[in-house]
């Protein structure tokens, strides 16, 4: 076999192992599942014994409930329910009779008191026929009452008059105020505009300014840099002018020197002429030898026509040097006038810029000052306004108190487009023409009552009514009394 004897051994044993391993673990399921199987037993026996009791319980009580005291408790008590249900409704109905008695009780009572009170105003009435002194207190105390009302009447009709008056004023000041104000804020669109356009200018002449500045830096620098120029050229041609004068100093002197030479050429060709014309023109040919020896000598090369060449070559370089530095002498004096133009034109714009940025700010604090004032005007004109308004509204609030107190209709104004029943500065006129005409009306009513109080008196022509403070209501058109009351046949 594969497996050696002691390795089957071990196998063996460890499967043994495993075996008794199951085995304990099966042991203690076991004993644990008998001791939950206990437990439930014990629960269940408990559940068991609590149900028997709870049944005993109710089998008592049912065996109480069956007994025959009980069942005779029972029979009396459904007696007296029927009988108390009985008397119940015999009480609702006794109740609902008792009501329908009070109804018509109450209603006698009502009938009787329409008759108390007819009865209590006819013996009022046959007491004020018969008693004429309470008839006149009444009237005198309703004379009283109709003149303090047509006092307070008249008085509001004056305060109503000094109040349209005040209104008309207010609204002719707010016109010419608003005109005012119409004429400052055009003022100061002019004054922004013309601001605008000094800002404009003064920063046209800024940008001119600099460039004027610009202008005469860059001229400034051209004008060091063509000196400085200038002054090197200038160098140049006096360090060249220098070497030709001394070159042709030079010249002169060595000219001179031939000159002499050729004077004492001459005198002694002159003597040599003489002393050929002694010797019979024996002696010339030595003579022009002896010049021409001397020339040989002063030039280099043995060439005389080279030296004549020279010289007047030298001659003509010297006459171009001469008139090239005539010529930058007057560049010089030409750019010196025009630097001397230039500084004149310089000095003079700025004298320009000073005087417009001076003129400029002249003209800027007097148009500050005038936006100061038209501000400070305007600002006065808007605080009077406002007060106006104000005023405005208080009279409008006493209008409507007034138009309210008087129980005047408004039905004409609401028909009207946009109204609404409030008091506004279109329509306030109209509310005093309605206060107005309100007033008239009551004026009337009251001088109809004084004339019936005249009549019931007896005075069938008394005197119209008139106030004896103001007179207000002698405005009014007198009536005819014979339409009113005509007099008896």
């Amino acid at each position: 076999s594969d497996f050696t004897a002691k390795e089957k051994e071990k196998m063996a044993e460890a499967e043994l192992r495993k075996l008794q391993q199951r085995f304990r673990i099966l042991a203690e399921s076991k004993k644990s599942f008998g001791a939950n199987m206990k437990h439930q037993m014990y629960t269940q026996e408990k559940e068991i014994n609590s149900l028997k009791q709870e049944h005993k319980e109710m089998s008592l009580m049912l065996s109480h409930i069956k007994s025959p005291r009980n069942m005779m408790l029972d029979d009396r008590n459904r007696v007296e329910f029927k009988f108390l249900l009985q008397t119940k409704d015999q009480y609702d109905s006794l109740i609902r009779a008792r009501k329908a008695m009070l109804a018509d009780l109450d209603k006698k009572i009502m009938e009787m008191e329409k008759k108390i009170t007819r009865q209590n105003l006819i013996a009022a009435k046959v007491k004020q026929a018969n008693s004429s002194k309470w008839l006149k207190k009444k009237i005198q105390t309703l004379e009283m009452r109709l003149n303090h009302v047509t006092v307070h009447f008249d008085t509001i009709l004056t305060t109503n008059t000094k109040l349209r008056g005040e209104i008309e004023n207010l609204r002719i000041q707010k016109a010419i105020l608003d005109n005012f104000s119409l004429n400052l804020h055009k003022k100061l669109d002019q004054q922004n505009r013309r601001m605008d356009t000094v800002i404009e200018r003064s920063t046209q002449a800024y940008e001119q300014r600099a460039e004027t500045l610009a202008r005469t830096s860059a001229m400034k620098e051209r004008h060091c840099k063509d000196t400085v120029q200038y002054n090197i050229e200038l160098q140049e041609r006096e360090r060249i002018l220098d070497q030709e004068t001394k070159l042709k100093t030079f010249m002169l002197i060595k000219f001179m020197d031939r000159s002499e030479l050729e004077e004492q050429a001459k005198k002694e060709e002159a003597l040599k002429a003489i002393q050929r014309a002694k010797r019979r023109r024996g002696e010339s040919f030595e003579s022009r030898e002896v010049a021409y020896r001397r020339l040989l000598e002063l030039a280099e090369n043995g060439d005389i026509d080279w030296l004549v060449k020279g010289f007047i070559a030298k001659e003509e370089k010297n006459f171009a040097y001469f008139s090239y530095a005539t010529e930058l002498n007057n560049e010089m004096e030409r750019l010196q006038k025009k630097i001397k133009d230039l500084q004149n034109e310089i000095t003079l714009l700025e004298m320009e810029q000073d005087n417009a940025e001076s003129s400029d700010l002249h003209i800027l604090t007097e148009l500050e000052e005038k936006l100061r004032k038209a501000t400070e005007e305007a600002n006065r004109y808007e605080d009077s306004c406002k007060e106006s308004s104000k005023i405005l509204g208080q009279r409008k609030s006493a209008v409507e108190f007034l138009f309210k107190q008087m129980n005047c209709d408004a039905t004409k104004i609401k028909e009207q487009l946009g109204e609404n029943g409030e008091i506004t500065d279109l329509n306030l006129l109209q509310f005093f023409d309605i206060i107005e005409k309100k007033t008239n009306e009551l004026l009337l009513m009251a001088s109809v009552l004084r004339y019936a109080a005249a009549e019931a008196e007896g005075e069938q022509y008394a005197v119209p009514f008139a106030n004896p403070l103001l007179g207000g209501t002698g405005l009014l058109k007198t009536m005819d009394r014979t339409r009113l009351c005509p007099p008896p046949p």
